[in-house]
């Protein structure tokens, strides 16, 4: 059974850092793909940042891309979102996802409908 957990969530003031991680548990993560998504409140659950089973390929959302880095320690098993300079709009849960990807050529997508198993989420508000 593939279990992820998000952690590193909490209060911060705008122009802040937080760093996400996502641990796994009952499988090693270098056979996975990781997906970061962001659920506003009262809105859609959206892709913010991928990293291939191999970490050599990432991919972030534009809106973020010159804040926010992904990337992963196989020996840790564990996948992290670096974020900074945060806005009150990052404001959101943050759940990381992982699927199945063997090959260590394929990249990653930031498409949820890509990944089967999701984490409870951690909250992240940023506030003064």
């Amino acid at each position: 059974q593939v279990q992820v957990v998000e952690s590193g969530g909490g209060l911060v003031q705008p122009g802040g850092s937080l760093r996400l991680s996502c641990a796994a548990s009952g499988v090693t993560l270098d056979h996975y793909a990781i997906g970061w998504f962001q659920q506003a409140p009262g809105k859609e659950r959206e892709g913010v940042s991928c990293i291939s089973s191999s970490g050599g390929y990432t991919d972030v959302r534009d809106s973020v891309k010159s804040r926010f880095t992904i990337s992963r320690d196989n020996a840790k098993n564990t996948v992290y979102l670096q974020m900074n300079h945060l806005e009150p709009e990052d404001t959101a849960v943050y759940y990381c996802a992982a699927q199945f990807s063997p090959f260590p050529t394929t990249g990653c997508t930031r498409e949820s409908y890509d990944y089967k198993y999701w984490g409870q989420g951690t909250q992240v508000t940023v506030s003064s």
